[in-house]
């Protein structure tokens, strides 16, 4: 008798207006139909519920786990398998706001159906994991004060510009920002001095900006390091505007851009808080490593359309149109 290979949805009821629970029946049919044996389990409040439910079901010997929620359970289900020696491989099955993994893996961000059903194409990418002290994290990893406002401001803003974008939104806010004296290390260089923050990038999809990371490969074993040094608001405006326009921040004077395996950060005076996918994920000093190739998802591979890869709403652009057109008429720091 041939054993069927299992998989099991995680997945979080709350997310994309309780989609994904009236969906579940149709969802399960398209593995069954790619030759998996497949069950859901649907996660609570609890702490670590995603994560506790992926590592029990990957040591039970599913083969196939899929995260199926926002980003937070995309990367919950990667904490709960990366530190095992034997990994089974994930699909996702986006539907929170950004969803930043799935833009950048291609898979559909509306229907999660159809989202499900890239399981069918058989197409895989062994994508790089960051692991950051004893945590691992999926997307971004940032440091320093800037990343302290994150946590203050509202989620409906959040929810409409992402992770960096919603600064602009909340740019009362940006006049607190002051630098810090970082000491950060990385392969082949060491940067010593004041800065508002760092991040280091897995992918090139960040708060559902693609020109952040313009050049982000997803397997090459190497973050995407970026530190801001300037702390002067419209210095910063006219970075967010720069990356708006093209991605034109990465050879700015006011930007560190560095690829490198490892980062080592430590504060010298101040403390300094670790963002990790978006969530606060402890203090510095923080060691950060990329694990290459570490975890085989399934992606579309495929050549596919822009429209496809970046839907940005109409709204979206216009607000970036505008902001773009604003920060032009601001006179450049003295």
């Amino acid at each position: 008798m041939v054993m069927r290979k299992r998989a099991r949805v995680i997945y979080n009821p709350t997310s994309g207006r309780e989609l994904l629970k009236q969906k579940m029946v149709d969802i399960l049919n398209e593995f069954e139909h790619a030759g998996y044996e497949t069950s859901a389990f649907a996660t609570t409040p609890a702490k670590d519920s995603a994560k506790d439910e992926a590592r029990r079901s990957a040591q039970e010997g599913f083969e196939l786990i899929v995260a199926a929620g926002g980003d937070g359970t995309i990367n919950e289900v990667v904490n709960g398998i990366a530190p095992l020696k034997k990994r089974p491989k994930m699909a996702i099955i986006p539907a929170g706001t950004t969803n930043d993994y799935a833009r950048a893996l291609h898979i559909p961000r509306e229907d999660p159906v159809e989202a499900a059903k890239m399981v069918l194409k058989k197409q895989t990418i062994h994508m790089d994991i960051g692991k950051a002290g004893e945590n691992y994290f999926i997307n971004i990893a940032a440091g320093g004060l800037l990343t302290e406002l994150t946590y203050d401001v509202p989620s409906d803003l959040k929810t409409v510009f992402g992770y960096l974008a919603y600064l602009v939104k909340g740019a009362e806010l940006l006049p607190r920002i002051k630098p810090i004296e970082m000491d950060l290390r990385y392969d082949g260089g060491e940067f010593k001095g004041k800065a508002s923050m760092f991040f280091l990038a897995l992918t090139n999809s960040v708060g559902g900006f693609e020109q952040i990371v313009p050049d982000a490969a997803l397997d090459d074993g190497k973050f995407t390091l970026i530190i801001v040094k300037t702390s002067n608001l419209v210095e910063i405006l006219h970075l967010v505007s720069k990356v708006l326009n093209g991605g034109r921040h990465v050879d700015d004077p006011r930007i560190i851009y560095k690829k490198t395996r490892k980062v080592t950060a430590r504060p010298v005076n101040d403390r300094m808080l670790i963002n990790l996918d978006g969530e606060y994920g402890g203090d510095a000093p923080m060691t950060f490593v990329d694990l290459k190739q570490h975890i085989e998802f399934f992606a579309n591979t495929d050549e596919i359309p822009d429209k496809a890869y970046s839907d940005e709403t109409n709204e979206m652009r216009l607000v970036e149109k505008n902001f773009v057109k604003g920060v032009d008429k601001l006179p450049d720091k003295e």
